[in-house]
């Protein structure tokens, strides 16, 4: 594995019964830059970054994560790694509706165990980043939906992660909100050093990337560096 790699996959291969939906994936991410994924529904996308997020084990192949392979962790090394060196973004947000938009931001910190107070301040600083800190108080039900991804996307970045995992980030905004919170994010994201695998159906979210792949069939093709 090439030391500028954070995370990559070689000859990744992933079936569902006897339907292929990844065919020998050869992926590489290096720190602070973002690569995007394009395709169809049921191309293979989503399954290649559960894959490379340790959710889905290859059939062949391996994934590495700074120089060392999956294989070779057990499944608490694997939920660890999950937990403290990876970040997710979805679709709809996700966020706990029991949860104030601070401890929601907070949540993989308290997760990793730090305590309460530098975790909640941790929090409101990566809030101000994304300048929604006046909504730490508010809950989910209290939000829009473009500051429901904002708070996604703060809740991704707060500990710091070696990558972020998105997997159709702006899928849920209209247009407006769907560009700004793309920008918040993966310049925030840029900032910290931190890798992102960003799967996508829309060029349009692409072209933001440093690096853009197509998937078809479970057949990933680089399209090299997006404009």
């Amino acid at each position: 594995m090439n030391t500028t790699e954070v995370l990559a996959a070689r000859g990744v291969d992933l079936s569902y019964g006897s339907t292929p939906a990844v065919r020998d994936a050869h992926l590489s991410l290096a720190p602070g830059e973002v690569t995007a994924i394009t395709g169809a529904s049921g191309s293979g996308k989503s399954s290649l970054l559960y894959c490379l997020a340790g959710v889905l084990p290859p059939a062949r192949g391996e994934v590495w994560f700074e120089g060392r392979p999956f294989s070779t962790l057990d499944d608490e090394e694997i939920s660890t790694l999950r937990r403290e060196r990876f970040g997710f973004v979805f679709q709809y947000g996700e966020l706990l509706p029991e949860l104030t938009v601070e401890e929601n931001t907070a949540l993989p910190l308290r997760l990793a165990g730090r305590r309460k107070a530098p975790a909640l301040k941790a929090a409101a600083e990566v809030l101000d980043r994304l300048g929604i800190a006046d909504l730490r108080e508010r809950r989910p039900s209290q939000i829009s939906g473009g500051q429901s991804q904002r708070v996604a996307v703060a809740r991704a970045l707060v500990h710091r992660p070696s990558v972020v995992f998105a997997d159709e980030p702006t899928g849920s905004l209209d247009s407006a909100n769907a560009g700004a919170v793309l920008e918040e994010f993966l310049s925030l994201a840029r900032s910290q050093g931190t890798a992102v695998l960003l799967v996508t159906h829309d060029a349009g979210v692409a072209a933001r990337a440093d690096h853009h792949w197509t998937m078809a069939d479970g057949v990933l093709s680089a399209t090299g560096a997006a404009a």
